[in-house]
Order: C-alpha cells, then structure tokens, then sequence
C-alpha cells in the first residue's frame, strides 16, 4: 500500500481565575473565533521569536543543473517561496519566478535550461505543471480544473518530455501520459478503467518506457505488473496481499532487473532485486535487522543503485555509487562531526550540493567541487538562530502496558531542567510514518518556551517491520494511544514530567490522538492541540478525495470499516465523547483540506458548544492539510504558544 499517506474549547468555571490574572476580564472579554486567537498570538513573549523558527528562508532547496552551470534555490518574494538561480561559483542572483499567492515548494531541473515547478490552489491540492527556463521565460505545462496531477518520471535522459499521471478521465483513477515540455502536448499512454482492477503506481524503465506497474485487486490483494515492450500487453510477476509489500523503484542498469523495496517472506522492507523471468528468486541488496529499508535512488552515472536509506535512532545512507561514496567520504572528513545528505549532483558528477543537518541546527548547503576538493558554502538555513541555544534530540524507549518496546524522542527544555517539568506529547501524522532525530521547528519552539518534548513512535508507525505496523491496525483510540499514554507515564516515573503540566498536539492523525487524549483519558492532559486532525471515523472515511478509493479496502482494514466494525469507530471517535473532555483545547482547520475535511473540525466544535462549552476555532481559508502561507503559519505557532502559557505556563530561558 503506497500510504505515506493534518483547535479549541474552554470550559468556562475553570479558567476564569486564569484569564482574570492574564487581563482578559479587565477589558472588553473577546467573542468571536479571531479576537480570542488575536489576544492568545499577543501572549507570546518567548525568548525567539517564533519567525526565526517558521519564517520562509531566504535560500533553500538548492538543486544544480545537469550541465553544473547553475546553482538554483527556492528564496523569498513577497513573502512566498519562488525560484533564483545563480551561475555556479558566482554570487549574483536572478529570480526567475514571481508566485504571490502560494509558494513553490516541488521544482526540479529537466534540462540545462529548464526548470519544472507544480502548484496547487489554496491548499486543494490538485497540481498544476509549469516550466521557467533561466532567462525567466514562463509557461503553463499541464492545468486542469480538479484534477490532480502528479510527476511519474522526470526522464533524467531525455531533455524534452516527462511523464505525469493525472484523474482526469476518473476522478479515482489515475492515468499516464508523456507531457513534450516545449509544445505542451500531452500524449495517454495507458488507460485505467477497472475501479475493481486499478493501477495505483507507474514505473518507467531506463528509456522512458512504462514497463511495469503495480495494481490493487478488489481492494487488498496487490499486483506486480511487467512488459517487455511498450505495445504489449502487462502481465502480473508477483500477487500478495497488500500488507505483503513490493514497491518498484526504478530499473537496473541492464534495463531489465527492477529495484525494489520488499517486505515479502519477511518482517522488514530490504532493498531487492527482481529478475522478471524469476519473479520467485529475489535478490536482496540491503536490508537491516532492526527496521525497514526506508529508500533508494538511481545513479545517474551507473543507472544502478546510488544510495540507499534507513533509519533507526539517526538517518544513515549508504553509498553504493563509488564517486558518491568517495565524496561523502571527503565531505565528511570536511565537516567533521557533521550529518551530511547529499541532495543533487550534475550529471557527469563534477559538482554536488551538500546539506548538513543535526538536531540543535536547520543546517548549510554547500558546493563540494569534486576535481579540486574544495567546498564552498553556499547559505545557512534561518541563521538568526545560530544565537541562541537549541535543545538536543535524545532517542529513548520504553516498554509498553502489553510488553512492546516503543521507541521515542525526547527533548528538554532549554532551561536546562531536566525534572518536574511540563511536557508536550508531540504525536505524529499518517500514522504509517514515523518520527526521525532532527532539526524539528515545533520542538525547538517549545523547548525554547519552557517544554519538554516527546515524540512517540506508537504501534500503527511505519519502518519498524511489518509486525510493529499491523500492530496498530484497528487500534485508533486505543492500543495506539495507549503507547503515548504509556509514554505519559514512563516520563512521570522518571521524575522527567510534573504530572499536572502534560498537554498533546499533534497534526492530522495527531490531531486525532490530541482529540482522543483529551476524551479517553481527561485525566492525564492539562489541555490539548489539535491541527488538522479526524473527530469523527465515519466521516474521515466518508468524505476522503476520490482518488483514495482504489485503497479504501486497506483503510477499512487499518481503521476499521464503517459499517461491519461501526461500533468501533463509534467508540474510538472523540465527537461523539464531549462530555468527557475537561481539559481547554485548540484547533485548527485549513478549510480546503481534501483529506481531513473542515466537516471533522466543525462537527466538534459545534458539538461542544451544543454542551454550553466555549470554543476557540482557528480556521483558515486559503489553506488545506496543513498551513503553507507564512503568515499562517506564523499566527499558528504564535496562538499555539499562548494557548499553552495559559493554560499550561512553564518557566521559558532567559534572552541571550
């Protein structure tokens, strides 16, 4: 299954004494949603300022060209995110982009002159194509009305075409087509019709060529799909149930073997590769004891594997690409004590872009110039806080209720204490993904602010292996809430937290568990943050974009089916649990989120308010899963930290 796949209430008798003593009552009280988040923003008197954490940096993203002639980047204009360029070992800069209503987050180079970006509207998520060359020259590549339109190969070797997928004949299915980047014309090369056969997943050999494919049978039973030539007809090599995972990554060199990532036959994903006339006999090229082989990429030099990632308390990679490793190597000896990513190179490998990263800093980019050694910087990344003290990212665990060992990240705050302190449980979204050590704005904010931070990878995260995953299957509300209520309890025995200052936040399933936290147990949570995040399962599943209908079946099996276990989702959704919360709470909704719908967020707060209690609501128009414009972000992580100094104060550090 390819699922990688985002405020509050008061309850009025309890926080009077403590909006007397923050003023509130000694002046005009606010009423509406905007006045109560504009007092709550006004709050914020932390040490950083929350722009250092959350503005837009003045350059990121830098990528090289495949001639290495230019250097690009994603910097600031009109305070969204557009894209420069600058020739490679000089200085001077030229914007080729002028985006003002939403910044360009995805852009990548297709040839030594071109540059490809994708937008979408308000947070709606249906992306449009555009190209820029370097002489700034704009054009609109592939724009449809709601449709969705995504990237299946950017074709590295050939300098005129790309491969995209868009749900433009079924809004739930996809389909490809070859996009010819300097006449804009669109050519389907495949049809996806079968609702109850579709292909969820497209995989070009090394030529450009669509040769294989993955499909979902009624729902749960998945298809590896090969051809040998582009008019022949797809046959299946390998047919599992979906949580049996195999995700085609790319073709090896020879242009026939795939580079896979397989958990078949076994708990955790290793990196394979497939003969296709010996779909039985796999050969494995990495694979780790521990978790699951997190990603490969193609060399451009070799056309076989250049790097391959996983990660257990850190993110490691591993260079089987010579040249990548002799430069890593080197960059490393360069910056000693550093974590380093290799993040472009051109394509005869002369010159490559570097970025470091740790957990107390958002890092550099460098140029590492491979005939000479050197290495150039080429920006720091929000360098306003190089002067301030940051707070180490420490891996933990912990043994859970019914014998799991659950592994975690926790973060003290900057003050420098390390007992009885307030903590926020910071539980993370899909839930099939994970928290990683690193640079983490929101945790370098709190901790700024006073809190301990806790990360949790409950039961239900990906890259633990299999089991670890499917141990989480049915278990919103429940066993996988009681892995962070578990960690509640593993920081109070510690002596780590005060038992009276837990609040929890989170975004999309984090919200959820925010939700779910303040309604199952009211009495461990000083007060909660919820952004983006489910109130209601039936919902959630009702109202989810068309184009997640070919993996319902999966969704049905991982949280529960609206009808056959409707008792459970009933049971485990906090809309329907109001009269059980105690504790104040936040939310946040962007209206336009296709995946947690607004429905989620006004269900809840219409359904507390029906009880008599007072709600906060943040919603933002012009916004989806997630707040993506910088001044929403801004006033988000600024309400977030006075909602908390009210309600949950901790002693923050002094100023430098």
């Amino acid at each position: 299954m390819n699922s990688k796949a985002f405020r509050g209430f008061i309850v009025l008798s309890a926080i009077l004494p403590v909006l007397n003593g923050c003023g509130w009552l000694n002046s005009k009280e606010p009423t509406t949603d905007e006045e109560r988040i504009a007092r709550l923003v006004e709050m914020d008197h932390g040490a950083i300022p929350v722009a250092y954490f959350f503005r837009n940096p003045d350059q990121t993203a830098y990528q090289i060209s495949p001639d290495g002639r230019f250097i690009s980047y994603l910097g600031p204009y009109q305070s969204r995110l557009n894209i420069y360029i600058q020739h490679t070992g000089q200085q001077d800069t030229v914007r080729l982009t002028a985006a003002t209503e939403r910044d360009i987050t995805s852009y990548f180079w297709k040839n030594e002159s071109t540059l490809i970006y994708l937008q979408d509207n308000a947070g709606d998520e249906n992306y449009r194509i555009y190209s820029v060359d370097t002489s700034g020259t704009e054009k609109v590549l592939a724009e449809f009305r709601n449709v969705r339109i995504n990237v299946v190969d950017e074709l590295q070797q050939n300098p005129s075409e790309i491969l995209i997928s868009m749900n433009k004949s079924n809004p739930a299915l996809f389909e490809p087509y070859r996009l010819d980047i300097n006449s804009g014309e669109i050519t389907r090369l495949a049809e996806n019709k079968d609702i109850q056969n579709p292909v969820t997943s497209w995989v070009a050999d090394n030529r450009g060529i669509l040769r294989a494919a993955v499909s979902v049978e009624e729902g749960t039973t998945t298809h590896l799909l090969y051809r040998e030539q582009e008019d022949m007809p797809f046959r299946s090599l390998i047919s599992s149930n979906w949580k049996d995972m195999i995700t085609p990554l790319f073709f090896d060199a020879d242009n026939t073997h795939i580079i896979a990532l397989s958990n078949l036959d076994r708990d955790k994903t290793a990196l394979i590769r497939l003969d296709p006339d010996k779909p039985d006999q796999q050969e494995i090229l990495y694979s780790n004891e521990e978790v699951d082989v997190w990603w490969a990429e193609q060399s451009v030099r070799t056309g076989g594997v250049a790097s391959i990632y996983y990660i257990t308390d850190r993110k490691y990679t591993i260079y089987p690409d010579t040249i990548l490793h002799q430069v890593a190597e080197q960059v490393t000896k360069l910056l000693p004590g550093k974590e380093i990513y290799i993040s472009s190179y051109d394509n005869t490998m002369s010159h490559f872009i570097v970025r470091t990263y740790a957990d107390v800093s958002p890092g550099n980019f460098y140029l590492y110039t491979r005939s000479n050694g050197q290495l150039d910087h080429l920006s720091s990344v929000n360098p306003e806080l190089a002067a301030y003290h940051l707070s180490p990212m420490k891996p933990v665990s912990y043994t859970t209720r019914d014998g799991l060992t659950v592994s975690a990240y926790l973060t003290l705050p900057a003050t420098g204490k390390d007992k009885h302190i307030p903590v926020v449980m910071m539980v993370h979204g899909g839930p099939m993904s994970r928290d990683v050590w690193g640079y983490r704005p929101e945790v370098q904010l709190l901790a700024s602010r006073g809190y301990a931070v806790m990360q949790v990878n409950f039961r239900g995260s990906w890259g633990f292996g299999k089991r670890f995953t499917e141990a989480g299957f049915r278990e919103w509300g429940r066993k996988m809430q009681d892995d962070v209520s578990d960690g509640v309890q593993w920081l109070i025995d510690n002596g780590i937290a005060d038992p009276d200052k837990v609040a929890i936040y989170g975004a999309s399933y984090g919200g959820y568990a925010a939700l779910a936290g303040l309604t199952f147990t009211p009495d461990l949570y000083a007060c909660g943050i919820s952004y983006v995040g489910p109130s209601n399962l039936f919902t959630l599943l009702d109202n989810l974009p068309a184009y997640w209908e070919p993996e319902k079946e999966m969704m049905y099996e991982t949280i529960g089916h609206p009808k056959q276990d409707s008792s459970l989702l009933c049971k485990v959704s906090p809309v329907f649990h109001v009269s059980s919360i105690t504790a104040p709470l936040f939310i946040a909704q962007g209206a336009n989120d296709v995946r947690v719908t607004k429905v989620e967020s006004e269900q809840m707060v219409e359904a507390l308010r029906s009880k008599g209690v007072d709600v906060v609501y943040m919603l933002k128009e012009d916004e989806g899963h997630g707040f993506r414009l910088e001044e929403n972000r801004l006033e988000f992580y600024q309400a977030l930290c006075g909602f908390l100094e009210t309600y949950m104060p901790a002693s923050p550090p002094d100023k430098p």
